[in-house]
């Protein structure tokens, strides 16, 4: 395990959690898992080394412990959340499969980025997107990684100035998002306390913002846990498992739902032995 300083680790409890789904999961781009199982990677202007063993999570970081607990969702009731969508006896394998899964609480803007770079793409180019921004215009924090840049670096850029980023049609919704941001016209710290409507509409000013990529936002980085983003992986869960609709049981904690659903189309080898108990 790399070792970020002589700091003594943060140490989290966090029962029934999975830090390699929850990092892996398509909600954060900045993570890499090292040979020795730990992930290293940054959140903000924050780089961490953090590894688990089992039920205790290890967090060497300069940021203070209140920071990762939030990152973490501590304050949440996670087991409350799993039993609740386990009681959806067709969500009950995916709950199974991916039930260690924590929505981590985003810087805004890092989320609002990156699910702008999200669009039409996989998670392999948007992380690489993401690491080529964070290199040529964030600030070094050691270790070979740098911050996320905020909109004011970004603001008085043109899209080609993006290019080397390889980000093609994203670079100008990326600028127009930076440049509505710093001039006022979106305010990001309004959006937690918005009703969730309202704070969609809000990003939705901004050029190439759909409500899948305003959901992705809200959920990720403003609080918003009744939002569901659907992509094509939700869209076909929803005729797979839910035909009617999500339960309206769920409406709370839609978006941890939508997490572990998401990870279980996409990542459960055979859905068929997951629906068995056998996954």
């Amino acid at each position: 395990m790399q070792q970020l300083s002589a700091l003594s680790p943060l140490r989290l409890c966090l029962p029934g959690f999975s830090l390699a789904q929850t990092l892996c999961c398509g909600q954060a781009f900045r993570w890499r898992e090292q040979e020795d199982g730990s992930f290293l990677g940054a959140a903000g202007a924050h780089r961490a080394v953090i590894r688990q063993r089992g039920e205790e999570i290890l967090i060497e970081s300069d940021a203070s412990p209140a920071f990762w607990e939030n990152y973490f969702d501590c304050r949440t009731d996670y087991e409350a959340i799993r039993r609740t969508v386990a009681s959806i006896p067709a969500l009950e394998p995916a709950c199974r499969f991916a039930g260690g899964i924590r929505v981590l609480r985003q810087d805004g803007w890092e989320a609002l980025a990156s699910f702008i770079i999200s669009q039409n793409n996989n998670i392999k180019r948007i992380t690489g997107i993401i690491e080529r921004l964070c290199c040529q215009f964030g600030e070094p924090i050691g270790g070979g990684l740098c911050a996320f840049p905020p909109p004011e670096r970004l603001a008085g850029l043109s899209p080609e100035d993006l290019a080397p980023l390889r980000s093609g049609f994203r670079a100008r919704y990326l600028i127009d998002a930076a440049r509505q941001v710093t001039g006022g016209t979106v305010d990001l710290a309004a959006l937690p306390a918005l009703p969730t409507a309202e704070a969609r509409a809000e990003l939705m000013k901004i050029v190439g913002v759909g409500k899948k990529v305003a959901d992705c936002a809200l959920l990720f980085g403003f609080g918003h846990g009744d939002c569901f983003p659907v992509d094509v992986w939700i869209g076909r869960a929803l005729a797979e498992l839910l035909p009617e609709g999500l339960p309206p049981s769920l409406a709370p904690c839609a978006g941890i739902a939508q997490q572990m659903i998401f990870h279980y189309m996409r990542a459960c080898p055979d859905r068929a032995a997951a629906k068995a108990g056998e996954c």
